[in-house]
């Protein structure tokens, strides 16, 4: 009976067994045949390995379209450890290649991984370099897709564009700014191998293609970009500052059009800069004491309270003004004197100013100050924009009044100012500052998102704007803007020449010398901002250093623009020991004896008596003393 239930149990566990076994088999077979294509790709994924495939990142345009910044298809090296039969010699063939440690590249190679990149000697290498690869043939190395960032104009707007990492990311500037609109989706090739690493002959391999970034289009206009940075260069050269900057903007939009900053680096080897120069970009990081620049932003606003009539209303200038127990000098020993409130503004008289905010009061010179935008950041489209400091209103005393109206004790921007002094011109609007004009698709140009300009607020009215359109011309036609005048062409300006403050003292040694100016100043097109950071030089005013380059840009820029020459400008006031400009006269067809000028001295050339051509040709103006080479001959001229 024992034996007969223990058989019974036997066939029951037998029957059991059987059933699980049937089950397991038709799992099998169901999965088999409903579910294989899913098991291949679980399995393919298990066998792939992946090697990455760089996209191309999106280009940086300027408004024309012309590049600053794109992607070059590059190589870079890939291994399978497990595919490597001999570390040691691959790893000296793969070192003397790449100009890499042995030891190094041996480590990588013997890492028990899938895949493995070698870095950073393998990363981006040159073709000739690429080509001693593929033709070695080396067991478990591949050479895949990658791409290299590249400016093709170096340090031009180095500080704006900023740069790339070894992985293609954006570490500084707009590479920074718009880092998740310029990254490329990356694509892969996938290979099967089997457990030991070798090539699975049976499946294929697994292509998926790469994409491209979206451009992105800037406000920049690269020819007055260009010419920025050749006459900053020049100053540099020239003064050897600390440092200097430029600025440009269209004072009816707010668009950036250049701005440079120096010291700079080239981006395309941005490692072997200090960090204290690719991440300052000084027009909106640089903060300090904006000098006589800022009078015109106190000037409008008082002309916006109308607290005088700049024309007939008049300020003695005895050479100071006591505040608070404190005496504020004129620049000029003994004063101006009796002067208009023009006047005032064209000599940048600081005790006129004085009186100025004593007229306006804490209240208005405090809100004007703010309304204007000091205080805080312009919101432009870059990252690393500093607010500048300005006194809380409660912490202002009378002394703190009376020299934030000349300048002194607040600290400003480059971007702040030239925003400002845009609104002052363009008839009273205060723009938000912008960089870039638009992000487009990489193959059909697409516009995808475009940046229009933005209104913050009006600041003062349009009749204000075009009294102080006169006042700025006249500063540059009558006072210390003078070294900028343009027979033709009508600027308008103010300079600046501060005292840097140094452990809690002026310097007497120091200063930041600048121009601030618009053009032509009836109709502004361009607002341009030049500073140096103390500049070695004896003559230490923004006039007299910053203004003439200013000129030089204006004298190419201008022109540019399409600004056509005009006589309806207000003439340079001539103080000894200036002289008049001269006029060539027309000379052509005159005989030799009649070839006679006042203030030019003629060199003839040639025999016979006739004047047949004459260079510089009739109209062209001469400095004191110039020459004209006059060409004589016997045709008759009819």
């Amino acid at each position: 009976m024992l034996r007969g239930k223990v058989k019974k149990r036997i066939s029951l566990i037998f029957l059991c067994t059987i059933m699980i076994f049937c089950c397991i088999l038709g799992k099998l077979g169901y999965e088999q045949i409903f579910h294989h294509e899913d098991i291949m790709e679980k399995a393919l994924s298990l066998w792939e390995r992946e090697f990455t495939i760089a996209g191309l990142r999106g280009s940086i345009l300027d408004k024309n379209g012309n590049v600053l910044a794109h992607d070059i298809p590059s190589t870079s090296v890939m291994v399978v450890p497990a595919q490597i039969k001999d570390p040691d010699a691959t790893a000296e063939k793969l070192s003397e290649i790449l100009g890499a440690d042995k030891a190094k590249i041996k480590a990588t190679i013997s890492k028990h991984v899938s895949t493995q990149k070698i870095q950073p000697e393998g990363r981006l290498i040159s073709d000739d370099k690429a080509k001693k690869l593929e033709a070695m043939d080396l067991d478990g190395v591949y050479l895949v897709q990658d791409s290299l960032r590249n400016y093709p104009n170096n340090n031009y707007l180095a500080q704006v564009l900023g740069f790339t990492g070894i992985d293609n990311q954006g570490l500084a500037g707009l590479e920074l700014q718009y880092n998740d609109i310029l990254t490329a989706k990356s694509g892969a090739l996938h290979i099967p191998f089997d457990a030991k690493g070798h090539n699975v002959d049976l499946y294929q391999e697994n292509y998926e293609a790469p994409g491209r970034g979206m451009n992105v289009k800037l406000t920049i206009d690269s020819n007055i970009q260009d010419v920025l940075e050749r006459e900053i260069n020049n100053l540099v050269k020239k003064y050897s500052p600390k440092s200097a900057l430029a600025l440009a903007m269209d004072p009816n939009t707010g668009e950036v059009l250049a701005m440079v900053s120096k010291p700079d680096f080239d981006p395309n080897h941005y490692q072997d800069y200090s960090s204290d120069v690719y991440n300052r970009n000084l027009p909106i990081w640089m903060s300090y004491e904006p000098g006589s620049t800022f009078k015109s932003v106190i000037f409008s606003s008082a002309l916006e309270l109308n607290l005088f009539d700049m024309y007939k209303d008049t300020y003695m200038d005895k050479g100071y003004e006591m505040v608070g127990g404190a005496r504020i000098k004129s620049w000029k020993a003994g004063g101006h004197g009796l002067q208009t409130f023009l006047q005032v503004l064209e000599n940048s008289s600081n005790p006129g100013f004085v009186e100025i905010s004593r007229r306006m009061g804490l209240d208005n010179e405090y809100a004007y100050v703010k309304k204007f935008g000091f205080g805080e950041k312009t919101g432009i489209d870059l990252p690393g924009e500093s607010s500048g400091i300005m006194f809380k209103k409660e912490a202002m005393g009378e002394v703190e009044q009376a020299t934030v109206a000349f300048g002194q004790g607040l600290s400003v921007t480059p971007i702040q100012l030239v925003t400002a002094f845009s609104a002052i011109v363009n008839g009273g609007t205060l723009y938000k500052p912008y960089i870039t004009k638009s992000v487009n698709d990489p193959i059909t140009n697409e516009v995808i998102m475009e940046q229009k300009p933005t209104v913050n607020r009006r600041v003062i009215s349009e009749d204000t704007s075009k009294k102080m359109r006169y006042a700025l011309e006249s500063v540059v036609a009558n006072g210390g803007g003078k070294p900028a005048y343009m027979e033709g062409y009508k600027i308008g300006g103010k300079t600046g020449t501060a005292q840097k403050a140094e452990n809690g003292v002026y310097s007497s040694t120091n200063y930041v010398l600048s121009f601030l100016s618009a053009a032509p100043i009836d109709n502004p097109k361009i607002v341009l901002y030049i500073a140096a950071d103390s500049p070695k030089n004896d003559v230490l005013y923004g006039g007299t250093v910053i203004a003439p380059i200013a000129k030089a840009c204006y004298e190419d820029i201008l022109p540019y623009l399409g600004v056509k020459k005009t006589k309806d400008q207000i003439p340079k006031k001539l103080i000894w020991p200036e002289t008049e400009n001269i006029k060539v006269q027309d000379f052509v067809g005159k005989k030799k004896k009649d070839v006679t000028q006042e203030g030019v001295t003629f060199t003839f050339i040639g025999e016979g008596d006739t004047v047949m051509e004459q260079m510089p040709e009739a109209g062209t103006t001469l400095g004191e003393q110039g020459e004209v080479w006059i060409y004589l001959g016997n045709d008759k001229i009819k």
